[in-house]
């Protein structure tokens, strides 16, 4: 049997992913059931408990493969990321629609119809996907009409294909957002996930976890004496940390240190840090 990242890939001693069987043990295997998160955000966490720890969030019209459903909880596995975890099972609905647009600012709302002036009946994350079934105008805003019958703000879509160019831009979009341990999502937000969503809004899927993205994103590279070597886009890890350098010598990233999405020297940063976590463990450029 060959050795398996448990973050990655859905087996337990009990149940698999069909597609895993001959390479690891378990004692029945199933194929995943189609599902799509239908919550602005959903915790996927690490047991089938409210109290279990959250290891990553899937955003609303995420698709997910259901390998299990009992007792309100769902086993899946995240599409795009292949990240699993336990999400609450009514937070999952049938892929009924194909996506159309993808939300590209950092949070929005939801309204019951299209006029700013309704109160809100939801609200959604930068790299929500949505179906676009129509259009509104509305003392001249223009809105999204949403199969549900709600509306969006138009100029908040993008077309789902239709990129951004730099994901430093994107992540600097973010600053101000409050840190939240694996957070993905506008209204919180971890060092990795930060790295992961503003990749995502430029076509580029990676993986979830500082470690993953130490792993596999781009090439590694040596930063030079006195770190003279980095530049903008540039990726610093620690242990358990990832930062994304916004020009020569300064950083953006979500971090426990202001409870934030915020900006900071890198030399300041490893300064810092190394007291508690040593110094840098890798750098990479995408």
């Amino acid at each position: 049997m060959t050795a398996r990242d448990a973050r990655l890939h859905a087996f337990r001693s009990d149940l698999a992913d069909a597609r895993l069987k001959g390479e690891v043990a378990a004692d029945r295997f199933v194929t995943g059931r189609p599902a799509r998160i239908t919550a602005s955000v959903a915790d996927l966490r690490k047991a089938p408990r409210p109290d279990a720890g959250v290891n990553t969030q899937a955003l609303f019209g995420d698709d997910v493969l259901v390998f299990e459903d009992t007792e309100g909880w769902a086993w899946v596995q995240a599409e795009r990321d292949g990240y699993v975890g336990y999400v609450a099972d009514n937070l999952l609905g049938a892929r009924d629609h194909a996506p159309t647009h993808i939300v590209s600012v950092p949070r929005t709302f939801l309204y019951p119809g299209p006029d700013l002036r309704f109160p809100t009946s939801g609200q959604l994350s930068m790299g929500s996907t949505v179906t676009v079934t129509g259009s509104a105008e509305t003392r001249g805003t223009q809105y999204a009409l949403l199969p549900s019958g709600q509306a969006i703000i138009a100029r908040h879509l993008r077309l789902i294909g239709e990129l951004a160019e730099d994901y430093v831009t994107v992540a600097e979009g973010f600053l101000g957002t409050p840190y939240l341990w694996g957070g993905i999502s506008g209204f919180g937000i971890d060092c990795s996930g930060l790295v992961q969503l503003a990749m995502r809004m430029t076509g580029k899927d990676v993986l979830r976890d500082s470690d993953m993205q130490a792993a596999s994103i781009g090439t590694p590279l040596e930063p030079g004496p006195d770190y003279t070597g980095l530049r903008r886009g540039d990726l610093v890890f620690w242990k358990g940390h990832v930062a994304i350098m916004t020009d020569a010598e300064n950083m953006i990233h979500a971090n426990g240190h202001t409870m934030l999405v915020s900006r900071e020297g890198l030399k300041e940063a490893v300064e810092r840090i190394s007291y508690l976590y040593g110094g840098p463990t890798g750098f990479r450029r995408p």
